[in-house]
Protein backbone atom coordinates (compact mmCIF):
# COMPACT_ATOMS: atom_id res chain seq x y z
CA UNK A 1 0.00 0.00 0.00
CA UNK A 2 2.82 2.42 0.87
CA UNK A 3 4.49 1.53 -2.44
CA UNK A 4 1.38 2.47 -4.42
CA UNK A 5 0.80 5.59 -2.33
CA UNK A 6 4.33 6.81 -2.98
CA UNK A 7 3.95 6.22 -6.72
CA UNK A 8 0.72 8.22 -6.80
CA UNK A 9 1.84 10.90 -4.33
CA UNK A 10 5.65 11.13 -4.45
CA UNK A 11 7.38 12.79 -1.53
CA UNK A 12 8.54 16.34 -2.08
CA UNK A 13 11.67 18.08 -0.88
CA UNK A 14 10.82 20.44 2.03
CA UNK A 15 13.35 22.95 0.69
CA UNK A 16 12.64 23.30 -3.04
CA UNK A 17 9.34 21.33 -3.18
CA UNK A 18 10.69 19.17 -5.99
CA UNK A 19 10.14 15.41 -6.03
CA UNK A 20 12.71 13.75 -3.79
CA UNK A 21 12.81 10.42 -5.60
CA UNK A 22 11.29 6.99 -5.10
CA UNK A 23 12.04 5.37 -1.73
CA UNK A 24 14.01 8.42 -0.57
CA UNK A 25 13.39 10.58 2.48
CA UNK A 26 14.30 14.09 3.57
CA UNK A 27 15.64 16.76 1.24
CA UNK A 28 16.75 16.18 -2.34
CA UNK A 29 20.45 15.98 -3.17
CA UNK A 30 20.73 19.53 -4.51
CA UNK A 31 19.18 20.95 -1.32
CA UNK A 32 21.43 19.18 1.18
CA UNK A 33 22.65 21.70 3.74
CA UNK A 34 20.31 24.52 2.74
CA UNK A 35 18.21 24.20 5.88
CA UNK A 36 20.56 25.51 8.56
CA UNK A 37 20.15 24.05 12.05
CA UNK A 38 20.52 26.40 15.01
CA UNK A 39 24.01 25.83 16.37
CA UNK A 40 26.00 27.22 19.28
CA UNK A 41 26.12 29.78 20.65
CA UNK A 42 22.42 30.26 21.26
CA UNK A 43 20.47 32.20 23.86
CA UNK A 44 20.06 30.11 27.00
CA UNK A 45 16.48 31.30 27.36
CA UNK A 46 14.85 31.55 23.91
CA UNK A 47 17.33 29.62 21.75
CA UNK A 48 18.09 32.41 19.26
CA UNK A 49 21.53 32.06 17.65
CA UNK A 50 24.01 34.58 19.10
CA UNK A 51 26.88 36.37 17.41
CA UNK A 52 29.13 36.43 20.47
CA UNK A 53 30.09 33.25 22.30
CA UNK A 54 30.61 35.01 25.63
CA UNK A 55 26.95 36.09 25.82
CA UNK A 56 24.50 33.94 27.73
CA UNK A 57 21.25 35.64 26.73
CA UNK A 58 20.11 37.58 23.68
CA UNK A 59 19.27 41.27 24.02
CA UNK A 60 15.52 40.65 24.11
CA UNK A 61 15.78 38.12 26.94
CA UNK A 62 17.81 40.51 29.09
CA UNK A 63 15.03 43.09 28.82
CA UNK A 64 11.87 41.01 28.91
CA UNK A 65 10.40 38.67 31.51
CA UNK A 66 9.37 35.33 30.05
CA UNK A 67 6.86 32.92 31.55
CA UNK A 68 8.49 29.82 30.10
CA UNK A 69 11.71 28.29 31.41
CA UNK A 70 13.54 28.02 28.11
CA UNK A 71 13.14 26.89 24.51
CA UNK A 72 14.90 25.61 21.43
CA UNK A 73 14.40 25.98 17.69
CA UNK A 74 15.41 23.62 14.91
CA UNK A 75 16.33 25.88 11.96
CA UNK A 76 17.36 29.47 11.42
CA UNK A 77 14.45 31.48 10.08
CA UNK A 78 16.31 32.75 7.00
CA UNK A 79 17.04 29.23 5.79
CA UNK A 80 13.61 27.74 6.55
CA UNK A 81 11.17 30.60 5.82
CA UNK A 82 10.02 29.41 2.39
CA UNK A 83 9.72 25.81 3.52
CA UNK A 84 7.60 26.76 6.52
CA UNK A 85 5.45 29.07 4.39
CA UNK A 86 4.50 26.16 2.10
CA UNK A 87 3.95 23.91 5.14
CA UNK A 88 1.70 26.54 6.71
CA UNK A 89 -0.19 27.98 3.75
CA UNK A 90 0.55 25.68 0.81
CA UNK A 91 -0.95 22.47 2.22
CA UNK A 92 2.40 20.68 2.33
CA UNK A 93 1.38 18.74 5.42
CA UNK A 94 3.74 15.93 4.47
CA UNK A 95 6.72 18.08 5.48
CA UNK A 96 5.83 17.39 9.11
CA UNK A 97 7.51 13.96 9.18
CA UNK A 98 10.80 15.48 8.03
CA UNK A 99 10.50 18.31 10.56
CA UNK A 100 9.79 15.91 13.40
CA UNK A 101 12.81 13.75 12.57
CA UNK A 102 15.04 16.83 12.18
CA UNK A 103 13.93 18.19 15.57
CA UNK A 104 14.42 14.84 17.30
CA UNK A 105 17.93 14.51 15.85
CA UNK A 106 19.04 18.07 16.62
CA UNK A 107 17.68 17.99 20.18
CA UNK A 108 18.70 14.42 20.94
CA UNK A 109 20.84 15.53 23.91
CA UNK A 110 18.11 17.69 25.46
CA UNK A 111 17.34 15.31 28.31
CA UNK A 112 15.22 17.83 30.22
CA UNK A 113 12.95 18.45 27.25
CA UNK A 114 12.50 14.76 26.56
CA UNK A 115 11.17 14.26 30.11
CA UNK A 116 8.15 16.48 29.40
CA UNK A 117 4.81 14.83 30.03
CA UNK A 118 3.06 16.23 26.96
CA UNK A 119 3.55 18.37 23.85
CA UNK A 120 1.00 21.16 23.45
CA UNK A 121 0.72 22.74 19.96
CA UNK A 122 -0.23 26.42 19.76
CA UNK A 123 -3.91 26.35 18.73
CA UNK A 124 -5.51 28.14 15.81
CA UNK A 125 -8.74 30.07 16.18
CA UNK A 126 -11.73 28.03 14.99
CA UNK A 127 -12.35 30.29 12.00
CA UNK A 128 -8.76 30.03 10.83
CA UNK A 129 -8.80 26.28 11.37
CA UNK A 130 -11.86 25.99 9.11
CA UNK A 131 -10.19 28.13 6.48
CA UNK A 132 -6.84 26.33 6.49
CA UNK A 133 -8.07 22.85 7.28
CA UNK A 134 -5.21 21.92 9.61
CA UNK A 135 -2.96 23.29 12.33
CA UNK A 136 0.69 23.24 11.26
CA UNK A 137 1.90 23.37 14.88
CA UNK A 138 -0.16 20.28 15.69
CA UNK A 139 1.27 18.37 12.71
CA UNK A 140 4.81 19.21 13.83
CA UNK A 141 3.98 18.27 17.44
CA UNK A 142 2.57 14.90 16.39
CA UNK A 143 5.64 14.10 14.29
CA UNK A 144 8.01 15.05 17.12
CA UNK A 145 5.86 13.23 19.68
CA UNK A 146 6.10 10.09 17.58
CA UNK A 147 9.91 10.36 17.51
CA UNK A 148 10.23 10.95 21.25
CA UNK A 149 7.32 8.88 22.50
CA UNK A 150 5.63 11.89 24.12
CA UNK A 151 1.83 12.28 23.84
CA UNK A 152 0.34 15.35 22.16
CA UNK A 153 -2.52 17.17 23.89
CA UNK A 154 -4.66 19.38 21.67
CA UNK A 155 -7.52 19.53 24.18
CA UNK A 156 -5.92 21.68 26.87
CA UNK A 157 -5.91 25.20 25.42
CA UNK A 158 -8.01 27.06 22.86
CA UNK A 159 -7.58 30.34 21.05
CA UNK A 160 -10.63 32.32 22.03
CA UNK A 161 -9.94 35.40 19.90
CA UNK A 162 -8.93 35.53 16.24
CA UNK A 163 -5.87 37.71 16.72
CA UNK A 164 -4.13 39.74 14.02
CA UNK A 165 -1.15 38.15 12.24
CA UNK A 166 1.82 38.89 14.52
CA UNK A 167 4.24 39.59 11.68
CA UNK A 168 2.36 42.86 11.08
CA UNK A 169 2.84 44.10 14.66
CA UNK A 170 5.65 45.49 16.78
CA UNK A 171 6.53 43.81 20.14
CA UNK A 172 4.19 46.01 22.23
CA UNK A 173 1.32 45.50 19.79
CA UNK A 174 1.93 41.74 19.77
CA UNK A 175 1.66 41.57 23.55
CA UNK A 176 -1.53 43.62 23.62
CA UNK A 177 -2.97 41.64 20.70
CA UNK A 178 -2.59 38.37 22.62
CA UNK A 179 -4.15 39.50 25.91
CA UNK A 180 -6.80 36.96 26.88
CA UNK A 181 -6.42 35.27 23.50
CA UNK A 182 -5.77 31.82 24.98
CA UNK A 183 -7.83 29.89 27.50
CA UNK A 184 -7.12 26.65 29.36
CA UNK A 185 -10.22 24.49 28.97
CA UNK A 186 -9.36 21.78 31.50
CA UNK A 187 -10.31 22.68 35.07
CA UNK A 188 -7.62 20.46 36.57
CA UNK A 189 -4.60 20.17 34.27
CA UNK A 190 -2.50 17.95 36.62
CA UNK A 191 0.73 18.36 34.67
CA UNK A 192 4.14 19.43 35.96
CA UNK A 193 6.16 19.80 32.76
CA UNK A 194 4.97 20.59 29.24
CA UNK A 195 6.46 21.67 25.91
CA UNK A 196 4.60 24.21 23.80
CA UNK A 197 5.15 23.59 20.08
CA UNK A 198 4.89 26.21 17.33
CA UNK A 199 6.29 26.94 13.88
CA UNK A 200 8.20 30.22 14.42
CA UNK A 201 9.58 32.09 17.44
CA UNK A 202 10.07 35.84 16.99
CA UNK A 203 9.49 37.86 20.16
CA UNK A 204 7.98 35.07 22.25
CA UNK A 205 4.65 36.83 22.77
CA UNK A 206 2.58 33.79 21.81
CA UNK A 207 4.64 31.35 23.87
CA UNK A 208 4.57 33.71 26.85
CA UNK A 209 0.80 34.20 26.66
CA UNK A 210 0.17 30.44 26.73
CA UNK A 211 2.90 29.79 29.32
CA UNK A 212 1.35 32.34 31.67
CA UNK A 213 -2.03 30.61 31.41
CA UNK A 214 -0.54 27.20 32.17
CA UNK A 215 1.40 28.62 35.12
CA UNK A 216 -1.87 30.03 36.50
CA UNK A 217 -3.30 26.51 36.30
CA UNK A 218 -0.49 24.90 38.26
CA UNK A 219 1.93 23.73 35.57
CA UNK A 220 5.38 24.07 37.14
CA UNK A 221 7.69 24.04 34.11
CA UNK A 222 6.97 25.18 30.55
CA UNK A 223 9.43 24.71 27.68
CA UNK A 224 8.93 25.37 24.00
CA UNK A 225 10.17 23.99 20.69
CA UNK A 226 9.71 25.76 17.35
CA UNK A 227 10.67 24.94 13.80
CA UNK A 228 12.50 28.22 13.24
CA UNK A 229 13.79 31.24 15.13
CA UNK A 230 15.15 34.65 14.16
CA UNK A 231 18.60 35.98 15.02
CA UNK A 232 19.53 37.19 18.48
CA UNK A 233 21.99 39.96 19.37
Amino acid sequence: MNYIKELLFPLRCPVCDGIVGFRKRGVCEKCEGKLVPVGEPWCCRCGKPLRQEEREFCYDCTKKKHYYRRGRAVFTYDSAAQSIYRFKYGRRQEYSDFYGKAAADLLADEKELKKAEVLVPVPLHASRMRQRGYNQAALFARALGKEWGIPVREDLVVRGRDTQPLKQLNPAQRQNNLKRAFKIIQNDVKLNTIIIVDDIYTTGSTIDAISMEFSRHGVHTVYFITLAVGKGI
